[in-house]
């Protein structure tokens, strides 16, 4: 038996770097294997694991890359407060915070700023909602455009929340956007987007599939996937 194994249970979250953080548990029918991960915002590592396995032998795993984990963790964007005068990132620009109390509520974008009033209590949930209405109006733009270059009907697109995926297209007949994807550039945005639109014809990663999205988007889905790949981690650095 493995050493590790042989040890008392460990409690589901370890130290990293000094902080705690919890260990989260996802077992997949489909898997053969442990798989660790720490989550792009740092609040939790996540282990998936086979049916058959067991969850202190999960557990036990994420303590042995105790040392990995923490040298993920340190590479993770700083949590950035969203502060007047700070600055918001918004597709691919940053905009400086411009708070007035006495302005309207709802943003306006301006001169490279983007303007807020209301209290300064909720300013980051206000800003929030404002950034996923906008990725909303923008990915459906993005749908749009790509359905009838497939020669395909509109599907409905959704906003996801997703700690690790940028899209998804579970049903052939809806799409589902990170919405922190608005603060990349357009893009990388409408790469993620056209990507799902071409799994509504071939819900694979055939040849036929990468010869489709080739067709729909405009632009170089190597340069697209290169940024999401050095940047991605860098739009959750703000909102939690």
């Amino acid at each position: 038996m493995i050493d590790w194994l042989r040890r008392p249970p460990l409690e589901p979250e370890i130290e990293l770097g000094g902080k705690r953080v919890p260990i989260v548990l996802k077992r997949l029918g489909n898997a053969r294997r442990l798989t660790l991960r720490l989550a792009p915002d740092g609040s939790a590592v996540r282990v998936t694991l086979p049916a058959w396995a067991e969850g202190r032998e999960a557990i036990a795993f994420a303590h042995t890359r105790a040392e990995w984990l923490t040298d993920q963790l340190a590479k993770l964007p700083i949590r950035v407060a969203l502060l007047p005068g700070g600055e918001v990132r918004y597709r691919g620009q940053m905009l400086r915070l411009a708070w007035d109390p006495a302005a309207s509520r709802r943003p306006q974008l301006g001169d490279k700023a983007l303007h807020i009033g209301g209290p300064q209590t909720g300013l980051e949930t206000r800003l929030r909602r404002w950034l996923e209405a906008e990725a909303l109006r923008l990915c459906e733009a993005d749908m749009h455009d790509y359905c009838a270059a497939a020669g395909l009907q509109p599907v409905p697109v959704a906003l996801s929340r997703a700690q690790r995926r940028w899209g998804s297209c579970s049903d052939r007949s809806r799409i589902r956007i990170n919405w922190r994807l608005v603060q990349a550039p357009d893009h990388v945005r409408r790469s993620v987007v056209a990507h799902e639109v071409a799994h509504l014809v071939h819900f694979d990663h055939s040849p036929a599939f990468h010869t489709l999205l080739g067709q729909i988007f405009e632009g170089e889905i190597a340069a697209a996937d290169r940024w999401l790949k050095e940047n991605g981690r860098s739009l959750y650095a703000a909102f939690g």
